[in-house]
């Protein structure tokens, strides 16, 4: 849905209480995108939370004090969100500079309640969000407005406060290091699910030769413990070096079940029947080219609902 798209508006309305029932149901059709919107910027579905609420209750205070000021709210909603996130982005830069090993987003799984939805681009993969990390705020905010949510680089310019023209410059910029440094191939689902499917079993079963075979020669493993949870400081390149650090994790029982991490086949690992870890699994030409493995226990809290209905089947 793009924020451009109609939302249905009740028509008469002319009382306050009305009128606040209407906004708020604008506002709750609208959320899911709001909510994607900023994750995509943000890599974190906590932050993208308190910057839609924010949103929210700065409209219903610009309503109040003067509501024929806004004529389009969902207009306004998005571009609000985007320049929130971004003031967001800009000041957790020196905070995941100081993390603890690599910074990996905050994995998203559909769970049952659709409150809790959010409308997550089919590019916004871990990979992805990984690669996003290395651009600045601002190029940042450019190309996902642009280029996946497909605002106008004038309205890319009322969230980043630049001109059309310099937020066009931003978002080439971006798109030209997206280019070189994300997954290069777009992956059938059900030939992404057999690699993945695959790699469970090699895992499980102490297949070093089958993850071999599975794993391409520049693999590499990003681990995110936050310094709560034992696991790599920096990323693990080579095919030999991340199937002996898998291999070293199987030491422990546990089981892993697939899912769909941020849109693409991934996996839970459970030990002892607790979530430790969501793996997000790149998959290019057959063989496995990323593993972003998801363990700090923050970051896994709010998906451990959804994890559990997966534990389920």
């Amino acid at each position: 849905m793009s924020h451009t798209e109609d939302v249905s508006r009740p028509q008469g309305v002319n009382d306050h209480e009305s009128a606040v029932t209407a906004l708020d149901a604008e506002f709750q059709a609208l959320r899911p995108r709001l909510l994607g919107v900023a994750y995509g910027l943000l890599g974190s579905l906590d932050e993208a939370e308190d910057v839609v609420q924010d949103a929210w209750l700065r409209l219903r205070a610009a309503k109040a004090a003067d509501g024929d000021e806004i004529r389009d709210a969902t207009g306004w909603l998005v571009v609000t969100v985007s320049r929130l996130a971004l003031d967001v982005l800009r000041s957790a830069r020196r905070r995941r500079e100081e993390y603890v090993g690599p910074w990996l987003p905050e994995p998203v799984l559909m769970g049952p309640d659709p409150a809790e939805r959010v409308t997550l681009d089919e590019s916004m993969s871990m990979a992805m969000l990984v690669v996003l990390e290395s651009l600045s705020p601002a190029e940042r905010t450019a190309f996902v407005l642009h280029d996946v949510f497909g605002l106008t680089f004038a309205e890319v310019g009322a969230a980043v406060g630049r001109s059309p023209a310099a937020c066009r410059q931003l978002a080439a910029r971006a798109r030209a290091h997206v280019r070189s440094r994300a997954p290069r191939f777009d992956v059938d689902p059900a030939e992404h699910r057999r690699v993945v499917d695959a790699f469970a079993r090699a895992c499980l079963g102490g297949d070093m030769d089958a993850l071999l075979a599975l794993l391409d020669p520049d693999v590499v493993l990003r681990s995110d413990g936050g310094g709560l949870v034992t696991a790599a400081r920096r990323p693990v390149l080579g095919a030999a070096k991340v199937a002996r650090l898998l291999f070293g994790i199987r030491r422990s029982e546990h089981i892993l079940v697939p899912v769909s991490v941020n849109g693409r086949p991934g996996l839970l690992r459970y030990r002892d029947g607790r979530l430790v870890a969501v793996i997000g699994i790149t998959v290019a030409q057959g063989r496995v080219t990323a593993v972003d493995m998801v363990l700090n226990p923050r970051k896994l809290a709010r998906v451990t609902r959804a994890g559990e209905i997966g534990a389920e089947r």
